[in-house]
């Protein structure tokens, strides 16, 4: 692990929308920008939801090489702050894949709804390399071997979830309290990897980082109940 990809999927971890950019059909030789919700799959990629209907899907349906580039939302500013930008081709989930669809509706609950309307299928962002740039004079093109981390809760993170979110309600409040700052009615789990978890905390996602990693529910535990101790 290098600190630049550390740092870099860091920032990534820590957000939920980017910047999807794809080859225009209509102005044929200029980049399209839109925006796009994501969240990682177990292998560490971006996975989007996005409708056969719009511009960005007809676009990755006649080439499907895209950018995503992510920023630092809450620097006062953004130049100054993180941005990533993940290079890469768009390629179609298997509609069976039901552990990327579980995955994805924790991060974006509301978009269930989204299947009784127009056809929305999902696609993850397979890697090509990275330019990851973390302040000034800080940056690095970030190669897939050095970048992608799998997630050792592939099996496990559900009943991890399932679990705070029934018995640990108040553990959760207080992470979102005491270690985000962020005042929230309520707060639930959405998923962990071996760097961190995800909350949504009024629909808001808050990523809190593991002080080192790790890769078994006892570790989570422990790391979990450390972290309810916190001051």
């Amino acid at each position: 692990m290098t600190d630049e990809a550390y740092a870099a999927r860091r920032l990534l971890n820590h957000q939920s929308v980017g910047v999807l950019a794809t080859h225009s059909i209509d102005v044929e030789g200029y980049p399209f920008g839109s925006i796009a919700p994501f969240a990682l799959n177990y292998d560490g990629e971006p996975i989007i939801l996005i409708s056969d209907i719009a511009q960005h899907t007809r676009n990755i349906k006649q080439n499907n090489k895209v950018s995503l580039t992510v920023f630092d939302s809450s620097a006062d500013d953004p130049q100054s702050g993180a941005r990533l930008t993940w290079l890469g081709d768009a390629e179609p989930v298997d509609p069976a894949d039901a552990e990327t669809r579980h995955r994805y509706l924790r991060y974006f609950p509301s978009a269930i709804s989204y299947f009784d309307t127009h056809d929305f299928w999902f696609y993850r962002i397979s890697m090509r390399r990275a330019r990851f740039i973390g302040g000034f004079g800080e940056i690095y093109w970030i190669e897939k071997d050095r970048m992608l981390l799998d997630n050792p809760f592939r099996k496990t993170e559900r009943g991890v979830i399932e679990h705070m979110n029934r018995d640990h309600a108040q553990a959760l409040l207080h992470y979102s309290r005491v270690l985000k700052r962020a005042t929230a009615g309520e707060v639930t789990m959405t998923g962990i990897d071996s760097e961190g978890f995800d909350m949504l905390a009024n629909k808001r996602k808050l990523r809190i980082d593991f002080e080192s990693p790790i890769k078994t529910v006892e570790e989570a535990r422990n790391a979990l109940v450390s972290l309810a101790r916190a001051q």
